[in-house]
């Protein structure tokens, strides 16, 4: 056994001593090739160059490179296969404990976009938004007392009893939050007039600020009760006499004609209503 280990050891010492050599020849055999080209394009240069000098200089330049890369190559440290991440599987209280709070989130933001839903519409049909949207976002409205505010439908009522309408004061409080109102109306005495602004008051009209007894307006005859609305240039006209109407058709932005009987409509600018809540969606039955 021993001596067939020394044969082998031999026998394996001028393998390896041959591959040895065969390396310093290949070496030797790059740093010739690498002289060469430099001699040759040494030639080119524009200044003489010692090819001896050129020759040792290369030669450890070449050595100092190779020592280099060979130094390199047994500290780099070898590189290790990374081994792919395990994901756990989601267990389902995980998947329970993550999903249960976005739909908690899910159920508030629904039960939040409801309620600002149901309160847009709550504010969209509060009685003074109603106005508003019906008026076009008028700001001056004169109106007439009878047939409108008060039961009476002619002067000579007046004289004997003012009623004022229950159904038409929220609505007509709602006006006067917003808009610049005047009522007026044509009188045949002073006793007319001063029935008319007492019935007034003691309905509460007068109570909240909004309409004031100097804005109820008296005169003689119609055509007073006309020149007080072209006077005054408001946004909205309201009277119950179809003649009235008519004339100011020309001058006012908007009239209301109220009229229990269906009327044909004079003028684009003119609507018509069988009451003046009525025309206002029936406030007072909110």
């Amino acid at each position: 056994m021993a001596s067939e280990s020394a044969a082998a050891a031999s026998a394996s010492s001028p393998a390896a001593a041959r591959a040895g050599a065969g390396k310093d020849d290949e070496l030797a055999d790059l740093v010739r090739r690498i002289v060469d080209v430099l001699s040759r394009y040494s030639d080119r240069l524009p200044f003489d160059l010692d090819r001896q000098k050129l020759r040792s200089l290369t030669t450890l330049a070449a050595i100092a490179i190779t020592i280099v890369f060979a130094w390199k190559l047994l500290r780099a440290p070898p590189e290790q296969p990374r081994r792919p991440r395990r994901r756990d599987a989601p267990s389902s209280s995980n998947t329970s404990s993550r999903s249960q709070p976005g739909a908690l989130v899910g159920t508030d933001a629904c039960s939040s976009v409801d309620s600002r839903a149901h309160e847009a519409i709550n504010q969209l049909f509060q009685p003074v938004n109603l106005v508003r949207h019906k008026l076009s976002e008028g700001r001056r409205v004169t109106c007439r007392l009878l047939g409108v505010i008060l039961e009476e439908t002619t002067p000579e009522e007046l004289q004997n009893h003012v009623t004022v309408r229950p159904s038409v004061l929220e609505v007509l409080l709602e006006i006067a939050k917003i808009c610049d109102v005047y009522l007026m109306e044509h009188v045949l005495d002073d006793e007319s007039e001063e029935k008319v602004l007492s019935a007034l008051s003691e309905a509460g009209l007068f109570t909240s600020g909004s309409l004031v007894r100097e804005k109820v307006l008296f005169c003689s005859t119609e055509i007073g009760r006309t020149s007080f609305v072209r006077q005054l240039e408001p946004d909205w006209h309201i009277d119950s006499s179809p003649e009235i109407v008519h004339q100011l058709s020309r001058f006012i932005k908007y009239q209301l004609h109220i009229s229990p009987q269906q009327t044909e409509r004079v003028s684009p600018n003119v609507f018509s209503s069988a009451s003046l809540e009525q025309f206002f969606g029936g406030l007072d039955q909110r």
